[in-house]
């Protein structure tokens, strides 16, 4: 029976653990000590920090595991670059894992290779007086970590009177000596998976994303088809493979933002992760696979088809629309009563309650403030959405 370490054992990696039991998998979960639900589920747990690289490289090698692999989080990703390195499993770099969760050296990667990118400087957090540093910088602008992921640690500035603030949070949510402050750019926000394999870029698919507006924008849900004007989907693909090659990435999944201005794509920031907020299931849906078993089976070093299903192809839209929407509470508090009185209804995948009566909650801001979601799909996007609108309604959930 092969083994495969999953890194985190949070909400994002349950889908991970649950597939590969489905495989016929042992599964190790490593994660801090904490109430995280891969924790039941796993077949062995090891209590190990996931970016402690040492600790972890160890339990790889007395467990003699044949893969490495997380999904949804940032985190986790130079860990697993270097003990690919160092056992020769399959699956990014050590180089690739570095730039790929260095926020610096990501943008710089971009510049060197021509792709098409906000305007940036980088900020050591000793040098008080940066504000000169940044003066050629056009308001509004984005202070952010360079090392976070969901969205903290990361804040929009529109004057200088919320410098220190700003900064302030970056370095909350940090483990650097360093920070970012970049233009930011007013247009659409939209992003895409992607997997690399052996060089070979498997699929690009575009979604639309539902934005939760606080300090920054939060990804709350996702759709696709994400409709684009052929030249800016060409200019899309064009920069993200810049971006792929510039990172050096490889053997892994791919989660992109972007933005787009005046019709060109300009990239924000490349994760090399499978995406969080039902991006995995995305995938899985449009595509007509099981995409946890694919980001499984590249990590295990077997050979894997990415062809789309007969219903997917045979889709006018390209494949099969899908939308998803976070379940979220607009203030601190415990859950008193959680109710789903949808139907089964063959649209509605998925509906999902992480949390149960009595459980703690906080007020949304980032992405781990969910409290559930919601999967649906149709025959069309407008079907999915409308979808997607009537199960919320007939969600309710009490906090006090």
């Amino acid at each position: 029976m092969k083994k495969l370490l999953i890194l985190g054992a949070g909400i994002y990696q349950v889908p991970l653990i649950n597939t590969a039991k489905r495989m016929g998998i042992h599964t190790i979960a490593a994660s801090i000590p904490g109430n995280y639900p891969g924790f039941d589920i796993a077949d062995e747990v090891c209590y190990e920090n996931t970016v402690d690289y040492e600790a972890i490289l160890k339990v790889a090698r007395d467990k003699n595991v044949d893969g490495i692999v997380t999904a949804g989080t940032d985190v986790a990703v130079i860990t697993i670059g270097k003990v690919c390195d160092a056992l020769g499993l399959k699956g990014l770099s050590a180089e690739a894992a570095e730039i790929a969760a260095s926020k610096i050296l990501m943008k710089t990667a971009y510049e060197e290779y021509g792709v098409r990118t906000a305007r940036f400087r980088k900020i050591p957090f000793a040098t008080e007086n940066y504000e000169d540093m940044i003066a050629d910088l056009t308001f509004p602008l984005i202070f952010k970590s360079v090392d976070s992921s969901g969205s903290r640690g990361i804040t929009r500035v529109d004057d200088p009177s919320q410098f220190a603030a700003a900064r302030q949070n970056a370095l909350d949510n940090t483990r650097s000596d360093e920070f970012i402050v970049e233009e930011f750019i007013e247009g659409e926000e939209y992003g895409a998976q992607a997997f690399v394999k052996d060089g070979k870029i498997e699929f690009i698919l575009p979604h639309g994303d539902y934005v939760f507006k606080g300090d920054t924008g939060v990804p709350i849900g996702h759709f696709a088809p994400y409709e684009l004007p052929a030249e800016t989907l060409e200019d899309t693909r064009v920069q993200l493979e810049g971006a792929i090659k510039a990172m050096k990435l490889d053997n892994c999944a791919i989660n992109a933002d972007f933005i787009m201005k005046d019709g060109k794509c300009y990239v924000l920031e490349i994760g090399g992760r499978s995406g969080a907020t039902c991006l995995a299931e995305l995938v899985s849906i449009y595509y007509g696979f099981d995409y946890y078993e694919k980001i499984i089976q590249t990590a295990l070093g077997e050979e894997v088809s990415f062809a789309p299903s007969a219903e997917s192809s045979a889709n006018p839209a390209g494949g099969i629309p899908n939308a998803s929407m976070l379940l979220m509470s607009d203030k601190d508090g415990h859950i008193v009563s959680q109710t789903n009185s949808n139907a089964e209804d063959p649209g509605i995948v998925d509906i999902q309650f992480d949390l149960k009566p009595g459980d703690e909650v906080h007020k949304f801001k980032v992405g781990p403030h969910r409290i559930g979601h919601v999967i649906t799909k149709g025959e069309t996007l407008d079907e999915a959405v409308d979808k997607l609108n009537g199960a919320l309604e007939k969600i309710k959930i009490e906090v006090e």
